[in-house]
């Protein structure tokens, strides 16, 4: 009972709420910018992607590891699978590029990992595949039906409780301990401790605790002081002064495909904020 019970909110959480908040234009852009070991972030458009991005006050609501073109992997309908990530229904899977073609994402890629770790990181993930989250654990899905206020303090418990094994229910812990298992840091607990010695009162020693696995969200990737943010648009060569501004200094209205166009004369201003 509780098995059907748990695939029951788990499809009712999988559900799509909205169009997805990017756009297909820069996706060959994304693409030619991931490197093995870059986690992917995403704006989801779900209705648990809404409950994460409440409960961790973030854009992001969901990850997954770039782990490049590997002959292990199965193709996904004829296009080379390159991401891993954890989804509540699928378990660990593998995913093309092209799943989040028209999604908001970001790249955070971990600063000066070795070759090595790299490797072992994406075989870590990879002998994870097919591993399912156990729906039984109603528990775990039930807390992204709650709509009521969470202080800021508890919301990152909220994304743990519930299950003994966490992983399989967020993105990001599977990731998260993927680096853990190569000693890369995430968002470590970092506190500082005076030697000991009187007559250096002034030397601090930093002393980094690691942040249990099941306690990360995509967001922590964004905001971790280890993992450099890459954008592709900049990321190569990038010249303002010779950007494609469209003729007639024609300005925007509006963010969509479907807004009006204003033009504004050569020698005239821009239109008041303040109308």
């Amino acid at each position: 009972m509780f098995e059907f019970v748990g695939r029951a909110i788990a499809t009712y959480l999988s559900q799509p709420i909205g169009k997805p908040s990017g756009g297909s234009a820069d996706a060959k852009l994304v693409a030619d910018t991931l490197a093995p070991g870059d986690v992917l972030l995403v704006e989801g458009n779900t209705r648990m992607s809404a409950a994460i991005k409440y409960l961790t006050q973030s854009t992001w609501s969901h990850a997954a590891l770039y782990v490049g073109p590997r002959p292990e992997l199965a193709s996904t309908y004829g296009e080379a699978a390159t991401l891993i990530e954890a989804d509540i229904l699928a378990g660990v899977r593998a995913v093309a590029l092209s799943q989040y073609r028209n999604f908001r994402v970001r790249i955070c890629r971990p600063v000066n990992l070795t070759a090595s770790d790299r490797e072992k990181l994406v075989q870590h993930v990879i002998e994870r595949l097919g591993h399912q989250y156990d729906l039984k654990n109603v528990m775990d899905l039930a807390r992204y039906l709650l709509r009521v206020p969470v202080p800021p303090r508890l919301r990152r418990r909220m994304m743990s409780i519930g299950s003994a094994d966490p992983t399989r229910a967020i993105c990001s812990t599977l990731i998260a301990q993927a680096f853990g298992a190569v000693r890369y840091p995430v968002l470590p607990i970092i506190s500082r401790k005076n030697d000991g010695n009187p007559g250096r009162a002034d030397q601090v020693r930093e002393l980094w605790h690691i942040r249990h696995h099941s306690l990360y969200v995509p967001r922590d990737f964004d905001i971790s002081p280890f993992f450099e943010v890459v954008k592709p648009r900049i990321v190569k060569a990038f010249d303002y002064q010779h950007a494609p501004w469209s003729e007639g200094n024609t300005i925007l209205m509006d963010d969509t495909a479907s807004t009006e166009w204003l033009t504004v004369a050569p020698t005239e201003g821009l239109p008041d904020s303040s109308a």
